[in-house]
């Protein structure tokens, strides 16, 4: 059995649900992850945001277009009416649970129920529409199967628990459906994946299940070597070690979101990049082994990046002074994408600016700090071993045209990362394409 997940501009539309749903089918008994209508989820937060302010005509305002929509979505869908009246009667329901949480004062246990429609409402209609082409859909309620523990991570062992029973007749079925991204947590209370979260689904759910194989379908043919909205000629990258896509889909490659790699390595279940508008494309097949020559393979890039420099106010790094350092950022729960470490000083970058002010009023404690905004991270990722004399020589020659803040080599073998002002992304990318490809 294999597990497919479905983004939401596979499931955009009336045209693109009965195209999915025709895929899917003529792939036999599977798993199927649904990710929310493309725009929905969006909409959804735009509801919260009117509550969390008060306007409770707005959010009603607001869900009401969205339900318009579903309804003219539906009305394409079923065009033959068979399915139609069931397929309304699910999706009012959940406007009804919508519109019931449009009252104040709104909240954000509150907010994970809203933002939980969406992929219900995607599951519900792509249900009704396989029923009444009339297939057999096994119905796996992701928010009675993902689960979180206290750490609020996913519960595996719960997950496994859970899904058992509920494939045990798996013969009565020719599929099964389930939503992406939304779960609960320990307290049983609905919650999510966070952005992103339905690839994670996908790959949890795989994990569980031993599954043969993790699709994740998009609108794109695999992983390209570079970002094609900047850079002409980019092709797809037929194969990656989960190390690598793990590098690249936290340093900026959209397509696969980064928590997906970790379940699926380690209970070594191949991941495979598809375009469910180019279903015959090969994609991109991800998994543990290495058969590729040394070299790059892609370049991806993470905006929004905040580079900090502390300078130590003694002339050397005191004992301690990088535990203080990095004490700070956990304490405010803000990750670290790179550092850079010299005798007196420390730089580090971090993508979130939520608790700048105060993370920059402690570390002024420890030293001077410098702050540098409105940078790009680009990641040159594949077999980058140290002993291949030529890679690094090759990307900072590329780049000798482009101020270069900082750079991060040797801490992986299968990454380079430079740090550099937004203004020259589109350079770099362009640049570290011809050079490299």
């Amino acid at each position: 059995m294999k597990v497919l997940k479905f983004g939401g501009t596979s499931v955009g539309s009336a045209a693109r649900i009965k195209h999915v749903a025709k895929l899917i089918a003529e792939r036999g008994r599977n798993i199927v992850v649904l990710s929310a209508m493309s725009g929905t989820t969006n909409t959804l937060a735009s509801i919260a945001d009117y509550l969390y302010k008060g306007n409770i005509d707005g959010a009603k305002e607001t869900a009401l277009d969205l339900y318009d929509h579903y309804a003219a979505t539906l009305s394409e869908l079923f065009a033959n009416e068979v399915g139609y009246d069931g397929a309304a009667e699910a999706i009012k329901q959940r406007f009804d649970a919508v519109h019931a949480l449009c009252v104040a004062p709104f909240t954000v246990d509150k907010e994970k129920d809203l933002l939980a429609q969406g992929e219900m409402m995607s599951v519900a209609m792509m249900r009704a529409y396989l029923q009444a082409q009339g297939y057999r859909v096994g119905y796996l309620p992701a928010l009675d199967i993902i689960a979180l523990n206290d750490d609020s991570e996913p519960d595996t062992t719960r997950i496994g628990e859970a899904l058992a029973p509920r494939l045990a007749d798996a013969d009565s079925f020719d599929l099964y459906l389930t939503e992406g991204f939304i779960c609960r947590d320990a307290r049983g209370r609905i919650d999510n994946l966070q952005r992103g979260g339905s690839d994670y689904t996908a790959s949890l759910i795989g994990a569980a299940i031993g599954a043969e194989e993790i699709q994740i379908w998009t609108d794109i043919d695999g992983m390209h070597n570079n970002d094609p909205r900047y850079v002409e000629g980019t092709t797809p990258v037929n194969e990656l070690h989960f190390e690598e896509a793990a590098e690249l889909a936290y340093f900026g490659a959209k397509i696969l979101h980064p928590t997906c790699v970790q379940p699926a390595k380690v209970n070594n279940i191949p991941v495979r990049l598809l375009n469910s508008l180019d279903p015959l494309s090969p994609g991109t097949i991800i998994h543990n082994c290495v058969t590729a020559e040394p070299g790059a393979k892609a370049i991806a890039a993470k905006d929004g990046i905040t580079a900090i420099r502390i300078k130590s106010g003694r002339k050397h790094l005191a004992y301690g002074f990088l535990r203080k350092v990095f004490t700070v950022f956990e304490t405010y729960r803000t990750p670290i994408d790179i550092i850079t470490t010299s005798e007196v000083a420390v730089s580090v970058t971090v993508d979130s600016t939520r608790d700048l002010d105060r993370i920059l009023g402690e570390l002024r404690s420890f030293g001077t700090v410098t702050v540098d905004t409105d940078m790009v991270i680009v990641s040159i990722v594949g077999d980058m071993h140290w002993k291949h004399c030529h890679i690094h020589a090759t990307i900072m020659q590329a780049l000798s045209h482009i101020p270069v803040r900082m750079i991060s080599y040797g801490g992986s073998d299968h990454n380079i990362s430079l740090l550099i002002p937004q203004a020259y992304k589109v350079d770099a990318l362009r640049a570290l394409s011809a050079a490299l490809f």
